[in-house]
């Protein structure tokens, strides 16, 4: 597919691009070719993708893509919940897309692969913090970060 000159993959219907980029839309942004691009990107991947990640993956589909684009794109998916922020321990921040209901993430640090865990046997914990510290905890947010199977673990 051609647009204005630039190279483009077709779009396979993917129900979650499609509802991302309806999301988007119906927030007036309007579907431009970079933008989709960018949206397969992130809506698609199982490892987080820092900003740069994403536009040189996204540059694959759309040659002419701006980091600019890239940007803004992920501003508005964050913004409407479609994409979950990860504090990476380099201070970097990385995303991928938000999983329904509450989860908590296992991050490889090796490969960046990236998978939801649901679970909460954290409340004897909360409630020692909350008595030692004086803070009524409203919410909690737990990332995990080690080496998946694929990139293997020496106990040795």
């Amino acid at each position: 597919m051609e647009e204005n000159g630039t190279k483009m993959t077709e779009c396979s219907s993917n129900p979650i691009i499609d509802e991302w980029l309806g999301r988007l839309q119906a927030a007036g942004y309007r579907l431009t070719a970079p933008r989709k691009a960018v949206v397969e990107t992130i809506a698609t991947s199982q490892h987080v993708l820092s900003p740069q990640e994403m536009y040189e993956q996204a540059r694959e589909r759309y040659p002419a893509l701006g980091l600019v684009t890239v940007y803004r794109t992920v501003e508005k998916l964050d913004e409407l919940g479609l994409i979950q922020r990860v504090h990476q321990p380099s201070g970097c921040h990385a995303y991928i897309p938000a999983a329904p209901g509450h989860q908590h993430l296992l991050i490889c640090q090796s490969c960046g692969r990236a998978e939801y865990f649901s679970g909460d046997r954290l409340d004897a914990l909360m409630e020692e913090v909350a008595g030692e510290s004086g803070f009524q905890i409203q919410d909690h947010w737990l990332q995990l970060f080690g080496k998946c199977r694929d990139c293997g673990v020496n106990f040795s």
